[in-house]
């Protein structure tokens, strides 16, 4: 008789046509008990039986040992293999083995011998297969982590879990994973992660919470948390009627906490009624809160993987901080009060509105115009009021209020700045600071720099020499263009699902039309509740604007938009990739889309993407002008000698800029260009994925391709262990949206990762860089970057 087969308990036998997905999300994949075939038989001369552990075969005199076996137990050619795995000790020896930067991760540039040998479930753990390469052992290492997740401690695992095509697999990970991970509940069951702020450093720890005025249900449910867990420690503040005034925000700078956002009244089980936080997503890494414009491309993220209701639970809140904080804050911290972020409402609420579920249609055109009310006051009291509003020029520009220094940056993010004045009046920085901060040292000239740097943050483009030292007094084409938007969309909103009659619920100011310094002047202000909103004011605010735009930014000499200084009254002549967002925004005629893409598009296409803007606008790097996150960061020309131009060496990549390029040209018809633009971006997160164990970071070198950058705040989502939790939200988002502008061939491709230039193309005009992407490339070696950058990370040891 032949031995019983050990097998663990959780062990279920079924047919293979009842085999669970191969690829199904690891709740459905690990959460069951564990699935055998009964087509397999078992060897005898496996005593021992189970066997799941890496294994090798045995040596005598240093040559393999060859048992003779009946090939009936191996698994068939035409048959997918499924591996038999102890979880503890295939981690422990795959990280042994592979792991030899010990930060548990397998990546292309650790030294391992890349291959291990596993025994197949068919043969109960007898026969090995080997599992070679960077990709499939460190999806293996993922598959563990995820087994270790959900309690298991042996696993059948199908084989092609670990070679699964690198785009599906991202993009699934993404879709059931990633955007889980990152999702945020401000409520008795989410305070603790969500108060949870690595940028504070007050040294004060307990979670604070703060509730707007006026929401008197709110702070009793906080309170009634604060009472039920007193293990968190949780304070409840109450905001003043007017939480953004400058020297109220600033006394916060010692108590910072979250704020309060929109909550839903559901049932508590009990008969009564009770709050619960409506779900959103985080950027992720140290970005713990709901930020405006990260949210934006979240949302096309969301709406893509059909998470409609997560999206629209967004604009919920942006609603409820218009409503309360005055507008859409730059992120929910008590910090951000004062300051906001580039205003993209109308377009989020109208795609959402796309997608609701048509049988509701009277809901949705509630909820629609609950968005659309907030977009106009949104314009008035912020975009269009002063200071923000030059009525001079008509333009709109970054312009936040605030005092002191700006309190979420590193320590000593300032120093090279306060250095000179603390010197002056013999201080140290850090007494300097204090009595700056206090008020009771007056510098008008560090007040000039710190009201341009809190500008610069209200741009999101933070920070960047096209911007520093002069973002406040600058109409950006990137703010014209998203306000040239809310217009049309606005207008379009009105003409279309509100009949051509919009009554607004709130008082509040409307700004004089057409923006003058006369009638700015002017102390009288229309209410927003005296007349109904049609959309024929709205398209002439729009025509204005795209003309101020023409006037003021386009130069037909450059092919391009530049940024407008409202107080020299001149261009600044930064090229910004941000020029091609007037084509997402429709703004541009179809003549100067023409010479933008014809004449300026190849200034920033590099192999992995779009670049922030040129390395001859930002100028040289040195000691004492260190690089920007938001520019071209590095040009070490003395690799590339030959070259006439250093400006495709070393560039920060943002997915942002991304998005709305591809957008905006498919908008014009430059189909091919939005497909080159994607697939160049697709290509360069795959080869991350596939190289890194799945890393998904805020940011990349777009000619590199490397995502080890050395800039500002270092890189958000690469500091993990084992397996990749939450990537990053516009850069998951960035994934599904270009996705969607790839053609099948391209997928294929970009899944081999085949580089854009073999795909595309180089030389004889096929590359819009005219070759200069390919001569990098030819002298560069790619992994001698990795491993460069990996040097240049590496932490020194004790």
């Amino acid at each position: 008789m032949a031995p019983a087969v050990n097998h663990p308990p959780t062990v279920k036998f079924v047919e293979d046509s009842e085999r669970r997905q191969i690829h199904s999300e690891a709740s459905a994949y690990y959460g069951e008990v564990d699935y055998f075939s009964y087509s397999r038989t078992y060897s005898s001369s496996q005593v021992t039986g189970y066997n799941p552990g890496p294994t090798r075969k045995p040596l005598y005199d240093d040559n393999p040992l060859h048992v003779a076996r009946h090939y009936s137990h191996d698994v068939k050619p035409s048959n997918p293999r499924r591996f038999l795995i102890d979880v503890e000790e295939t981690v422990r020896a795959v990280l042994e083995q592979e792991d030899t930067h010990g930060n548990f991760q397998i990546s292309v540039t650790d030294a391992g011998p890349k291959v291990m040998s596993f025994g197949t479930a068919a043969s109960n753990g007898f026969k090995t297969f080997p599992i070679r390469g960077t990709y499939m052992l460190s999806n293996l290492l993922q598959e563990l982590a995820l087994a270790r997740d959900h309690g298991r401690k042996r696993i059948v695992l199908d084989e092609a879990r670990l070679n699964e095509n690198p785009v599906d697999r991202l993009s699934r990970m993404i879709k059931f994973s990633f955007w889980r991970s990152l999702t945020r509940r401000i409520d008795g069951d989410g305070l603790e992660i969500i108060c949870a702020d690595p940028k504070n450093r007050t040294g004060t720890s307990n979670p604070r919470i703060y509730v707007p005025h006026g929401e008197p249900k709110m702070a009793e449910y906080y309170r009634q948390v604060a009472r039920e867990k007193p293990h968190l420690n949780l304070e409840v503040e109450v905001l003043p009627p007017k939480p953004d005034d400058p020297m109220f925000v600033k006394s916060l700078n010692d108590k910072p906490g979250i704020l309060a956002l929109a909550m839903e009244e559901v049932d508590d089980g009990k008969g009564g009624k009770t709050l619960k936080g409506i779900p959103f997503v985080v950027p992720g890494a140290r970005f713990n809160e709901l930020y405006l414009w990260d949210s934006y491309f979240i949302s096309l993220g969301l709406l893509v993987d059909g998470q409609v209701q997560m999206a629209k639970g967004i604009v919920d809140h942006f609603i409820f901080e218009i409503k309360h904080y005055g507008k859409i804050l730059n992120g929910s911290r008590t910090y951000y009060l004062c300051r906001t972020q580039p205003p993209f409402l109308t377009d989020m609420a109208l795609q959402i509105y796309n997608q609701l579920d048509r049988s509701n249609e009277e809901e949705n055109r509630e909820w629609l115009k609950g968005a659309i009310q907030a977009a106009v006051k949104d314009y008035h009291t912020v975009w269009l009021a002063e200071p923000r509003m030059d009525p001079k020029t008509g333009l709109s520009r970054f312009r936040p209020g605030g005092l002191g220094i700006p309190p979420e940056t590193e320590a000593t993010h300032f120093t090279h700045v306060i250095e000179p004045f603390a010197k002056k009046h013999g201080l140290s920085v850090h007494e300097f600071s204090e009595q700056y901060n206090s008020g009771a040292l007056k510098e008008p000239q560090l007040d000039e720099y710190f009201l341009h740097d809190r500008a610069v943050r209200e741009s999101g483009h933070d920070t960047s020499y096209r911007l520093e030292k002069r973002c406040a007094n600058l109409g950006t084409v990137d703010l014209q263009a998203l306000l040239y938007k809310y217009e049309i969309d606005i207008g379009t909103a009105i003409r279309e699902i509100f009949d051509d009659e919009l009554l607004l619920e709130e008082d509040f100011p409307l700004q004089p039309f057409p923006p003058s310094v006369e009638n700015y002047k002017a102390s009288h202000r229309g209410s927003s509740m005296a007349r109904a909103q049609t959309s024929i004011e709205w398209f002439e605010r729009a025509e204005f604007r795209r003309k101020a735009i023409d006037k003021y930014l386009w130069n037909a000499g450059k092919n391009i938009y530049f940024d407008y200084d409202t107080v020299e009254g001149k261009q600044i002549p930064y090229e910004s990739v941000t020029a091609l967002w007037m084509l997402w925004a429709g703004c541009a005629s179809e003549e100067q889309a023409y010479r933008l893409v014809t004449g300026s598009l190849h200034k920033f296409e590099v192999l992995g993407g779009l670049v922030c803007g040129t390395e001859e606008s930002r100028g040289v790097i040195s000691l004492d002008r260190p690089s920007r996150q938001w520019d071209y960061p590095y040009a070490w020309c003395e690799w590339f000698n030959n070259l006439p131009s250093c400006s495709f060496i070393h560039a920060i990549f943002r997915p942002p800029h991304q998005i709305m390029a591809w957008v905006g040209l498919e908008r014009y018809n430059y189909v091919e260009d939005a497909q080159r633009l994607a697939y160049r971006f697709l290509y360069m997160m795959t080869t991350a994925f596939v190289d890194f164990n799945g890393v998904v970071p805020e940011k990349f070198d777009a000619v590199k391709l490397s995502h080890l950058v050395d800039a500002e705040y270092g890189n958000q989502g690469i500091d993990f262990k084992l397996i990749p939790r939450e990537g990053f939200g516009w850069m998951n988002a960035a994934y599904q949206v270009g996705l969607g502008f790839l053609t099948s061939h391209m997928r294929r491709a970009v899944a081999a990762c085949t580089s854009p230039d073999v795909f595309f193309g180089t030389g004889d005009g096929a590359d819009p860089t005219g070759g200069q992407i390919a001569r990098v490339i030819e002298k560069a070696d790619s992994l001698g970057y990795f491993i460069e950058d990996m040097e240049t990370f590496r932490p020194l040891s004790n």
